[in-house]
Order: structure tokens, then C-alpha cells, then sequence
């Protein structure tokens, strides 16, 4: 049975008309699918779907978005961060396939973000809280671990078992915020090339007011990272916060102060 999918021209040239005509004809597409930006399930058959092609230096890996969350289109990411996606622990959904070569891959970790202000030493400063749906393996490993903190670590973050002061900048990240909005993570290119993204809004995330005056007083984001459910989705600022203290006293908490790379 056909399938209602979408697939754009940028995606038909990167895969090619042979692979685009037979997802169109459902030979090669799935009925069912989480959807790869807001993780709920969606179903081909029954709703518009976006194709997604996640674009790395070797690696291509398709996924699939509700047409109303993402329109398709491709999406370039670093290699290391596709491969770590390819190979994050998780089999529910079945929501991506692999291009080269064809076949279904685990669950495609995605990275979610929260926006909030933290009182760290009487002042008020800008934060985001990243937290992954799954386990973060290393890449070109197979195994059942989570190794998010001990990557960042090696990127330059720093371990806190407690929020008292101001974490220190890490020179090469910064946090894209332009016209107000959040766009991306950005941290250093291969070779001193330019920053790539490290995490990328599939839509640019609106910020508070508060937190845009913050992050323009100082000139900087601080970005907290915490493997998956130690933080959770915290509905107010004041449960986020004690989220991050019992993160950080039970020694899952890393964080940087990233400078802004936009206005």
C-alpha cells in the first residue's frame, strides 16, 4: 500500500531516484514510526510523513518525522554524532533505516533541551539542561553502557557534584541564539575548521524574555548535561533547579559556560 510520504527534492538527489520511488511506494518504508522530533508514534499509512536524512561526513541515516512537526528535508551533522545516534541503545520504533546499506538501526538518540534560569551565588544566569532519550554509547563501540558524561568530559566539561559557582568557559563551544530564538550548540570543526553542530533545533526554540536579558547581560549560556532520566521534563524552574542538585550530588552532572555565537 503507498504511503503518505513526503520526500523533498534535497532528500531525492542525496538518495536517488531509485531509493526515493521505492519509499513512495512502500516498499521500503515503515508503517509505523516514532516520530524523530517529537518521539511520539506516527503512522505512513495513515498521516502525512516527512522523510529526514541525517547527513554525516560517510554515513546517511533516514528517518522519519509527522509532516506536521518536520517538513523533509536533509539535516548535516557531525559523523561521530550520527554514528553515536546509529549505535545509541534502544530498539523501540524502528523509526530509522540505514541508507548505506539498507536495514533498520537501533533507536535514534535525541538529544532534549530545556531552557531555564539558574541562581548560582546570588545571580541569576541562563541555562540549558540536555538530557538524552537513551544511552549514549561511544562511537565505534558496541555495548550496553552510557558513555554521555565521560564524552563531554572529554570535550572539556567539567563534573560537578554541586551548582555553587559558575562552571568555567569552554573555549570552542558557544550557543547560537539569533533573533532571539535558540538554534543550536555549536562546537569546534575538525582541523580548527568552522564549528559544526553539536545539537541543532529542528525548529528554533523560543526563549523567556528573562532568560534572552541574562544571556545578553553575560554574554553566555551555561549548558548542563546529565544522562538520560536523571533530569526528566520539569515543568517549572524551581523543580528543574532541584533536579540538577540531586543530578550533581549523585555525581551525573557535567557543564560548561558557553559563549553566545549570535545576537
Amino acid at each position: 500500500m503507498p504511503r503518505m510520504l513526503d520526500v523533498s527534492d534535497a532528500v531525492r538527489a542525496e538518495i536517488g531516484d531509485e531509493e526515493a520511488d521505492r519509499l513512495l511506494a512502500g516498499d521500503n518504508a515503515p508503517g509505523s514510526y516514532d516520530c524523530t522530533s517529537c518521539r511520539t508514534p506516527g503512522d505512513s499509512e495513515q498521516e502525512r510523513t516527512s522523510t529526514v536524512l541525517f547527513v554525516g561526513d560517510e554515513t546517511a541515516v533516514l528517518a522519519f518525522a509527522h509532516a506536521s512537526c518536520l517538513p523533509s528535508q536533509v539535516v548535516q551533522v557531525t559523523e561521530e554524532q550520527l554514528q553515536g545516534a546509529v549505535r545509541s541503545i534502544g530498539t523501540a520504533g524502528g523509526d530509522m533505516a540505514g541508507v548505506e546499506p539498507h536495514g533498520s538501526v537501533p533507536e535514534q538518540a535525541v538529544l532534549g533541551v530545556t531552557s531555564g534560569l539558574v541562581l548560582i551565588d546570588g545571580e541569576l544566569h541562563p541555562a540549558l539542561v540536555v538530557e538524552p532519550t537513551s544511552p549514549i554509547v561511544r562511537p565505534g563501540t558496541i555495548g550496553t553502557g552510557d558513555d554521555f558524561l565521560p564524552l563531554l568530559i572529554e570535550q572539556g566539561f567539567m563534573p560537578l557534584t554541586e551548582l555553587a559557582s559558575v562552571p568555567p568557559v569552554l573555549h570552542g563551544w558557544s550557543v547560537l541564539l539569533a533573533m532571539g530564538q535558540l538554534h543550536a550548540v555549536l562546537q569546534p570543526g575538525t582541523n580548527g575548521g568552522q564549528p559544526v553542530a553539536w545539537w541543532q533545533a529542528h525548529q528554533p526554540l523560543q526563549v523567556t524574555d528573562s532568560w534572552r536579558a541574562a544571556a545578553n547581560k553575560h554574554q553566555q549560556a551555561l549548558m548542563f548535561a546529565a544522562p538520560v532520566g536523571s533530569i526528566g521534563r520539569q515543568p517549572r524552574e524551581d523543580l528543574l533547579r532541584d533536579a540538577l542538585d540531586r543530578a550533581a550530588a549523585g555525581g551525573q552532572l557535567v557543564a560548561a559556560a558557553l559563549p553566545l555565537a549570535g545576537t
